[in-house]
């Protein structure tokens, strides 16, 4: 996928306030400690290798998580504006994620009901109210109802009210678009409220959309899941980037059910910081990390929000599906100067030297190498959503 930068969005928010957030978030922010009282107890724990690398391993996490609950498929806000519509492959499913007149999302098999056609073939934003197969031109309105048909008189009987496009159960949800892809009664008991909430509170259901971008990557979705769970690798991995801007410090750790939040002071972090100005961006002074279950990364930035899907593909292949998020368009030079260095910079870090890890670390698991990975107490929230997710499994 090509990048899709600047795409017109209005946003009336500028910057996101302490005040901005929601009760809960304030109250666990005053909770970080400082830089200098920072303290990370050691831990002792392992996984097998066979979670990175087994083929039946790698099936049951579908069946049990992927195939079982709603997952993520996409962003509410790449289809703010209502006549949008964008496809999506997930886990080997064509989707098509619309946004019809009547504001309401829904998501469709990409699949014509004559003979399985796509009817949108890339994967970019479409502003249109209907569409139309390629192969014979049946064609369908935005809320999936099948509205003509090319000579129709060749057809007898025909009933264009049963051949609608196949509807999902879907579910906005602090601005990600959960779906169940097997189209069962789904569980939406694992998108917990809370987690609603502060995706709420940060502006990601009503923010602008300035990137996206897709990458294939050679290795299994937990091996580039992890990174944005720890911060042990920070100022190794990133020495060179953005390493210097983070310290080994422990954060407050909050679970939501499989849901994991982390809040951390930046470095030269102090509490009294967040009341010298209450009008001032809270992201200066605090990153906010998720887990969304299972598989939604968020991170905040000092001027953006990344939010990635990390979609599997097989045991050992992984598309990520990155989005660069701001308050809104950029409005004047300095900010199109600062939005686009973000974007470059966030990019590089996350595709050069994140994503880079993760493929060449699958290559030594794949050798059998090694047994058995261990953890230690900078990457204790890893164990503590695979705890989550073996629960499920089990």
């Amino acid at each position: 996928m090509t990048d899709v930068v600047d795409r017109p969005q209005s946003a009336a928010r500028k910057v996101t306030t302490l005040a901005d957030l929601n009760d809960n978030l304030r109250e666990r922010i005053r909770c970080i400690p400082a830089e200098r009282d920072a303290h990370t107890d050691p831990i002792a724990a392992t996984r097998p290798n066979s979670i990175f690398t087994s083929p039946e391993y790698f099936e049951r996490e579908q069946e049990k998580i992927f195939r079982a609950y709603p997952v993520p498929v996409m962003l509410s806000a790449v289809i703010a504006e209502p006549g949008s519509v964008v496809a999506n492959d997930t886990n080997g499913i064509p989707l098509l994620i619309s946004r019809a007149k009547d504001g309401q999302v829904r998501v469709f098999v990409n699949a014509c009901q004559h003979k399985g056609s796509k009817l949108v073939e890339d994967c970019e934003v479409h502003k249109q109210g209907r569409l139309t197969c390629p192969y014979h031109a049946w064609t369908y309105g935005l809320d999936g109802k099948l509205i003509g048909v090319a000579r129709a008189d060749m057809f007898d009987n025909l009933d264009k009210e049963q051949r609608g496009l196949k509807q999902l159960p879907a579910k906005e949800w602090g601005g990600v678009i959960y779906v169940q892809l097997d189209g069962r009664e789904p569980d939406w008991s694992m998108l917990h409220p809370q987690i609603d909430e502060d995706f709420k509170s940060l502006g990601i259901p009503t923010a602008h959309v300035y990137g996206r971008k897709t990458f294939e990557l050679k290795a299994n979705w937990k091996v580039v899941l992890e990174p944005f769970l720890e911060g042990y690798h920070v100022q190794r991995l990133h020495a060179a980037s953005i390493g210097d801007l983070f310290v080994d410090a422990p954060n407050i750790v909050d679970l939501f059910g499989a849901n994991v939040r982390q809040l951390s002071g930046r470095i030269g972090y102090e509490p009294s910081m967040l009341d010298e100005n209450p009008d001032g961006n809270i992201h200066k002074l605090i990153t906010h990390a998720y887990t969304a279950f299972p598989n939604c990364v968020v991170v905040t930035s000092q001027y953006y929000i990344s939010v990635m899907l990390l979609k599997p593909q097989s045991v050992d292949r992984t598309t990520v599906e990155y989005f660069m998020l701001t308050p809104g368009p950029a409005e004047t030079e300095k900010a199109k100067e600062v939005f686009a260095r973000s974007y470059e910079l966030i990019v590089n870090v996350f595709g050069g030297e994140d994503f880079r890890a993760a493929e060449i670390s699958q290559q030594g698991l794949n050798a059998g190498v090694p047994e058995n990975t261990v953890y230690c107490g900078l990457e204790e929230n890893i164990v503590r959503y695979y705890e989550k997710l073996e629960a499920l499994m089990n």
